[in-house]
């Protein structure tokens, strides 16, 4: 999906193809593309699972700085539109790098089956195990033998006549057995087809408990709520921090490196020493990912007083470095839901992610054109992400757990004992 988009996006006649072929496709692929490699990389890591998540997570930091250099260069030499090929081309490397990649099964284990439908198509016998609702399974196979029984009965009920029939006309047998094929095939085929409805009704339905069942731990639902935020604050300070150095009359002079730079190196190197971190036993990864948040809204808070180069430039680095919390994020869902549920979890909080990335800028755009300055945008980033911080925080405090607790139940011996004292 990634290449094809990006090959299929070079013949793109208007932007609003370019909507479909680039913004739906490649954004599709490349979300399916994170979320499954951020999960197989869990499964296969345990003991140093916050440095793996490092190490890909910083591959992806060092891509997009070397891809900044070398899409100028292509669409020197080639265009945009020979520049889409090539990227495309290049992409398709992802095949290879995921050709690699396995389910985590133990050797003595055979695979599991795939479904009914993948495994034995034209078998119905299959569903033998849903057979406990006896009378469901009684009633369908009764209509799909109902007219060969009604055949037999005809057949026994005529006797003579019956063959007599079959001596004048030796094809009058042959297209009832032909009758009957036919209408065992129609009863089977009917009868595969309410058991497959059946079954992908109920894998639905479990998935909508397991939903439910997410949003009923309250630390996932606070990560929900703190992912969110993080993205409408915590995304678009990366895209303004040029604008606000020429907001703060910093000459181009003065700009000994790039700011957007300076974030993108920070945030590898974030993302590597945080998943570092992460792997340590005294180290909780709840508390570390709060201590990001909380920092990271203190210092897009602080922005706005930032008047020189140096001081934006500290700023840049700060927040860079925080915004690489993005590699224990994983971790932090691990641990939270279980490493069974991380597919079905992270995927839900990864959707509220990219709904975060697409709300922050329209809405930090819209506050510099009421105010046509970028404070009150950047207070606004620093709130929502201090906010989500605080929500995680206090979900993940022992405290709550303790005061939730019921009283403890009086034991058995306590009334054994009154019986005893009355007796």
């Amino acid at each position: 999906m990634v290449a094809g988009g990006l090959m299929l996006s070079s013949f793109a006649p208007n932007i609003y193809f370019l909507f479909f072929s680039y913004g739906i496709v490649v954004g599709l692929g490349c979300g399916l593309l994170y979320t499954a490699t951020v999960t197989i990389t869990c499964q296969y890591f345990d003991s140093h699972r916050g440095l793996a998540l490092g190490l890909i997570s910083t591959g992806s930091s060092v891509g997009l700085f070397i891809y900044a250099a070398l899409q100028r260069l292509l669409i020197e030499f080639y265009g945009l539109d020979g520049c889409l090929l090539i990227v495309g081309a290049l992409a398709l490397n992802i095949l290879a790098c995921g050709s690699l990649m396995r389910p985590l099964q133990s050797s003595d284990c055979p695979l599991p089956e795939k479904t009914a439908l993948e495994s034995v198509p034209d078998q119905y016998s299959i569903y033998s195990e849903k057979e406990k609702d006896l009378e469901e399974n009684t009633n369908i196979p009764g209509r799909s033998y109902g007219a060969e029984e009604t055949c037999k009965s005809a057949l026994a009920s005529g006797g003579q006549k019956q063959e007599s029939l079959l001596h004048k006309n030796p094809t009058t047998g042959a297209h009832t057995k032909e009758a009957e094929t036919y209408k065992k095939k129609v009863a089977e085929q009917t009868y595969f087809c309410k058991q497959l409805a059946k079954r992908k009704w109920q894998l639905y339905k479990n998935y909508c408990g397991e939903t439910v069942a997410l949003f009923k731990n309250k630390v996932f639902s606070a990560l929900f709520i703190a992912i969110f935020l993080f993205d409408i604050g915590g995304f678009p300070p990366s895209l303004l921090m040029e604008d606000v150095a020429r907001s703060s009359n910093v000459k181009e002079e003065e700009l000994i490196m790039p700011l957007i730079s300076i974030i993108g190196i920070m945030t590898a190197v974030g993302k590597l020493l945080l998943g570092i971190l992460a792997d340590f036993k005294w180290i909780n990864t709840l508390y570390l990912y709060v201590a990001t948040l909380i920092s990271m809204g203190l210092a897009l808070c602080a922005i706005p007083f930032a008047k020189s180069y140096v001081t934006l430039a500290i700023l840049s680095g700060i927040l860079g470095f925080l915004t690489g919390n993005w590699s224990i994020f994983p971790y932090v869902t691990t641990k939270t839901v279980g490493i069974e549920k991380l597919a079905h979890a992270y995927g839900i909080l990864m959707f509220f992610a990219g709904l975060g990335n697409s709300l922050g800028p329209p809405i930090v755009g819209w506050f510099y054109d009421w105010t046509q300055t970028y404070d009150t945008a950047f207070y606004f980033s620093g709130f929502c992400v201090l906010l989500g911080g605080c929500v995680l925080l206090l979900a993940a405090l022992p405290s709550w757990d303790t005061c939730n607790k019921l009283l403890p139940k009086p034991a058995p011996t306590t009334f054994l004992y009154k019986v005893t004292s009355n007796v």
